[in-house]
């Protein structure tokens, strides 16, 4: 679970931003915000970045993706070049580098990483953990830019032999992650394997208003990683109406493109001629997705199936989102979401909080959103919970928590965050002139 996440100069970021997911309200709603990766220590599950469009919200969530890709997608070529812009509203910056910093916990151990880089080539990266109460370093890497090497250091109470060393260090680009390299170099390493895992399998990939979940979550019910029984569990308490999911297998003909492609290689011998036939003569079969809805027609219920294209977008939505819950609940797991209230309803994005909040116990999320009538909700909310993007006059980004504010600007028990922030008293809101314009004629 993530402790802290910070970057520096991506995006609209400029100066160092830090995300905290470590409470600073004691135990308020503590059944249902805080975890605890291991004894003693408390972590939030949630959190809300409020701001107008433009303040870079979503930059932030971006950074944190761009981290993961980082890791987990390394580069094949040292002439790869990162596909990132630093902050670009100031003479320095465009040519300084930018950074990355996280805290979390895996397997119940507490981790630091931090990288360094620019366009071309990481500078600097280190691994830091806690196998007790005093932070002890698991390896630090620099990089030579002149030869486009990479060195790696490993701490003292790091067991690594020299050949798997330099193995790692051969594999490891200087536009690649030590732990990068380590995914592509057959060698053990306990500290490596759990940090890169986490990365790969509790760590997952930004969700904007235009990723489509849908083949994520029918393959996860396929295999299942998602139960289709809790699927369905949370449409209904949502009000949808569906009894049941039925996915239908369809043939679907080869176009004439696709015909004409394998007579291509057919004849030019790069498609062996009983593999191009049983291409053409084999039927290809797709799949399709069904809601079963469960009506009352006068008194005796009956039951249809509506094709998923036809739905709602909500509905739509809300099927990929339940499928994020489920694993949300039954798994150790962070998701990032940007807009969670887009194509949904606002009751219907209370919903997906509250069920999150009450039945998660080892998951994190982390959501952008306008949708600010949800700050009326304070008996459900943290102020450390809630966060807060602006420009600043530098145009930079700033990130800030609504539990940095004191008593005077708005009271933790009594004071209305809706109101506090409608009327501009967290800041955090776009600052809009009159109606009035003068056109060109």
């Amino acid at each position: 679970m993530i402790v802290n996440f910070s970057v520096k100069n991506f995006k609209s970021v400029k100066d160092t931003v830090t995300l905290s997911f470590e409470p600073a309200n004691g135990d308020e709603l503590k059944e249902y915000y805080l975890i605890e990766p291991i004894p003693d220590v408390k972590l939030l599950k949630l959190g809300l970045i409020y701001g107008p469009n433009g303040s870079g919200k979503t930059t932030i969530l971006y950074a944190l993706d761009f981290l993961r890709d980082l890791v987990v997608s390394p580069s094949e070529k040292k002439t790869d070049r990162f596909d990132f812009k630093p902050f670009l509203f100031d003479p320095e910056t465009p040519t300084a580098n930018t950074v990355f910093a996280i805290e979390f916990f895996q397997n119940e151990i507490r981790y630091e990483y931090e990288v360094e880089l620019n366009k071309d080539a990481i500078i600097l990266e280190k691994l830091s953990h806690y196998l007790t109460a005093k932070k002890s370093l698991v390896y630090q890497r620099n990089t030579d830019l002149r030869k486009k090497l990479t060195y790696i250091d490993f701490g003292t109470k790091i067991k690594i032999n020299k050949t798997h060393k330099e193995t790692l260090e051969a594999n490891t680009l200087w536009n690649n992650t030590v732990l990068g390299g380590f995914l592509k170099t057959n060698i053990e390493s306990k500290e490596l394997q759990e940090v890169s895992d986490w990365f790969k399998t509790v760590l997952n990939p930004i969700i904007t208003p235009n990723t489509n979940l849908l083949g994520f979550v029918s393959s996860k019910i396929e295999d299942g990683a998602i139960s289709k029984t809790n699927i369905l569990t949370f449409l209904k308490k949502a009000d949808f109406k569906i009894s049941d999911i039925v996915v239908k297998e369809k043939e679907i003909a080869l176009t004439e493109d696709v015909l004409d492609l394998i007579d291509f290689l057919n004849q030019r011998r790069k498609l062996p001629k009983e593999e191009a036939d049983k291409l053409v003569t084999n039927k290809q079969i797709g799949k399709e997705l069904w809601f079963e809805h469960t009506v009352d027609n006068n008194g005796r219920e009956d039951t249809y199936e509506i094709e998923y294209v036809d739905e709602s977008q909500g509905t739509q939505r809300y099927y990929q989102f339940s499928g994020l819950l489920d694993l949300l609940i039954r798994n150790k797991s962070v998701f990032f979401i940007d807009e969670l209230e887009s194509s949904l309803h606002p009751d219907l994005v209370k919903h997906f909080l509250l069920v999150f909040l009450v039945n998660a116990e080892h998951a994190q999320l982390i959501t952008t959103t306008h949708y600010r009538e949800l700050l009326i909700e304070r008996d459900i909310l943290r102020h450390d919970a809630i966060w807060f993007t602006e420009k600043k006059s530098d145009g930079g980004t700033e990130l800030f928590s609504l539990a940095d504010f004191d008593s005077s600007v708005i009271r933790k028990d009594t004071g209305s965050i809706y109101n506090a922030y409608k009327t501009g008293k967290l800041g955090a809101n776009p600052i809009l002139k009159d109606y009035h314009v003068s056109l060109d004629e």
